[in-house]
C-alpha cells in the first residue's frame, strides 16, 4: 500500500507529519529518520483501529 505523507518542520525543532488519506493520522520526531519510524507506527495503529 502506498500512502502520501506530508512532512512539516516543527517550530520548536524536529518534524511532524500527517497522512491525508487517514483522518487524524499524525506523528512527530526529532529527526527525519525518527519521524519516518514514528509515522509508520502511527499508520499501522490507525489502520488497525479502522478494522
Amino acid at each position: 500500500m502506498k500512502l502520501t505523507i506530508v512532512v512539516h518542520e516543527a517550530e520548536e525543532g524536529g518534524y511532524w507529519a500527517e497522512v491525508p488519506a487517514i483522518a487524524g493520522c499524525v506523528s512527530q520526531g526529532e529527526s527525519l529518520d525518527e519521524l519516518l519510524l514514528n509515522v509508520r507506527e502511527a499508520v499501522e495503529g490507525c489502520l488497525s483501529v479502522e478494522l
